[in-house]
């Protein structure tokens, strides 16, 4: 008899689910949704780096996509086994004593903080950086060395805390918190406490300072010292965690009806979409998974025994069970990777937007077709005209840290910064400039990992950059100096989630059986053109001095590490 799960994948702008044929990983159907708020760009202010997101947006994007492959893949809904969730993170939701999203309740409906608090919100710096000092002084524990020593304002509590002091009206109203993949899951079950749900080990080892070390989340004494609100807090939380191959329920009455489904289908513990993508790309031990899009997560698995009792510093953590159950999984990544390019083209399509819509030489209809066009050719010409020009000749040198630096050494107040500028410095030179800084800001967190004794054998890249963009994956092997192979997939995390699904179902015994049996193969190789890697090494010195020139706390930090 066949079997077939469901991987749902919340990315920054859109929701997708996958109907998957357990028996070899063939997606039946999928489809996207939108989410039209943030599109709309409501709730949000870039210039004060606030990024929140309506839950509506996310709940109808689960009903509207989980309905259509149902529908469309003509499966016997009987036979849709499971369903797992993977979500961007840490993304925290207040909700009520029974779940619901403040952001759904009367009074909160357009308050931003009410509703879930993006990864990419730094919102809450200060807090971050208050949380690094008591870690490191209040004389107890120091709860951030399982997440590589230095808190982060994308995380969780960080994020908490900031809200906590700046809407006293959520402060009282939310009755506890939620990571966006456990709000989700508790959505579609049937248990509805609280206290007994399964929360996701990923997410609360990574970005809430869970360690079974001390057991469980910080104490309330630690928690107090910051603010009275998040000792309350911590009762109303959790203590334990669990992996994504564990059931968390089954799929409640109400959503059976809405998504055609049985309750005998089960929903799978939630998990971050990078880990889940990891799993989908068939990752291995000491296999580095970079997952390119928006942002970069970097995700690592390694041995208990080969981990041993070292903390990675700098990185985003490292957590027994978060991408397989039985090793260790290590996150690290780039706060900007396609973001940063987003923002160049957003700044030449300046003159297009709003100019053109002035110009009295074309009617409103070629208007639109004019700017369509261009925005469209853009990339692609940049591309072309980067790729022609040579290493060696000189062009700018740039910072990847448009949107802070999540690793090594997490700062999200820095800002990017552009040197070696010219009257002969075009924009296919500040192009490749910019291409050039994600790849070494890549390099620079694989750099971190050997030197801190983590073994590197091979690097897979997914996600739409990975497959999209050859002059960048062949710059990244150059910088790397590292082969890198790419996922066949387009939907890996979507992919992972359906592994996990699988596994928690009881059609497969674990997640790496699964995986070999479901994931993605691959369709293209890149390798290091070995006589580029010279040159390339030669502009990442300047990239790493004007590293130190923009954030003098990093040589610092650089000098500590390895004196």
């Amino acid at each position: 008899m066949k079997n077939y799960v469901i991987g749902l994948d919340y990315g920054t702008d859109s929701v997708r689910a996958m109907l998957i044929d357990t028996e070899n990983g063939q997606e039946l159907a999928s489809n996207v949704c939108h989410y039209k708020r943030w599109k709309n760009k409501e709730y949000c202010n870039a210039s004060i780096n606030q990024f929140r997101q309506h839950p509506l947006d996310h709940i109808e994007g689960l009903e509207t996509t989980i309905k259509y492959v149902v529908e469309n893949s003509k499966v016997d809904p009987s036979l849709i086994r499971s369903i797992c969730i993977d979500t961007t993170g840490s993304s925290p939701v207040p909700v009520t004593e029974d779940g619901t999203p403040l952001a759904l309740t009367k009074g909160f409906e357009h308050n931003p903080n009410a509703m879930m608090v993006l990864w990419k919100d730094h919102t809450s710096i200060n807090e971050a950086n208050e949380i690094n000092e008591l870690a490191a002084n209040w004389g107890g524990e120091n709860f951030t060395k399982y997440e590589g020593g230095i808190y982060s304002s994308e995380w969780f509590w960080a994020k908490i805390l900031h809200i906590a002091r700046e809407d006293e009206a959520v402060r009282n109203a939310a009755y506890t918190w939620m990571e966006h993949c456990d709000l989700m899951t508790y959505l579609l079950i049937d248990n509805k406490d609280l206290k007994s749900f399964k929360r996701s080990r990923c997410a609360a080892g990574h970005k809430a300072m869970w360690h079974e070390d001390w057991n469980g989340l910080p104490p309330e004494e630690f928690l107090g010292k910051l603010h009275p609100y998040l000792a309350a807090l911590r009762g109303k939380l959790y203590d334990e965690t669990y992996t994504s191959d564990v059931v968390a329920g089954n799929l409640s009455q109400e959503w059976a009806s809405r998504l055609g489904l049985s309750t005998d289908t089960v929903i799978a513990v939630g998990t971050f979409d990078a880990h889940s993508g990891a799993v989908g790309a068939k990752i291995e031990e000491n296999t580095l998974v970079r997952v390119m899009g928006t942002s970069t997560c970097d995700i690592l698995v390694a041995s208990e025994e080969a981990v041993g009792t070292k903390t990675v510093r700098g990185i985003c953590g490292q957590v027994d069970g978060s991408v397989i159950p039985g090793y260790v999984g290590l996150e690290a990544g780039q706060s900007a990777f396609g973001d940063l390019l987003a923002w160049y083209k957003e700044l030449l399509l300046w003159p297009t937007e709003n100019l053109l819509a002035t110009s009295t030489l074309l009617n409103d209809a070629q208007k639109e077709q004019l700017k369509e066009e261009i925005s469209d050719k853009l990339i692609v010409k940049l591309t072309e005209e980067a790729e022609k020009i040579p290493v060696s000749e000189s062009v700018p040198i740039a910072l990847d840290w448009i949107n802070g630096r999540r690793t090594p050494d997490a700062n999200q107040e820095i800002k990017s910064a552009i040197s070696n500028l010219s009257l002969g410095t075009k924009a296919p030179h500040l192009f490749k400039s910019l291409v050039n800084a994600i790849c070494f800001g890549s390099k620079k967190i694989v750099d971190r990992f050997e030197e801190e004794g983590v073994k590197i054998d091979s690097v897979i890249g997914i996600g739409g950059v990975a497959r999209k963009s050859p002059y960048i994956m062949q710059t990244l092997a150059n910088v790397l100096n590292k082969p890198i192979k790419i996922a066949a997939s387009d939907q890996t995390p979507a992919l992972g989630a359906a592994i996990y699904a699988a596994v928690a179902a009881g059609i497969y015994p674990n997640v790496i059986e699964a995986s070999q049996k479901m994931g993605s193969g691959f369709d293209g190789e890149y390798f290091p053109q070995l006589d580029k890697v010279a040159a390339y090494h030669k502009l990442l010195l300047a990239y790493e001095q004007l590293s130190y020139f923009a954030d003098p706390s990093l040589k610092k930090l650089q000098d500590e590490l390895y004196v």
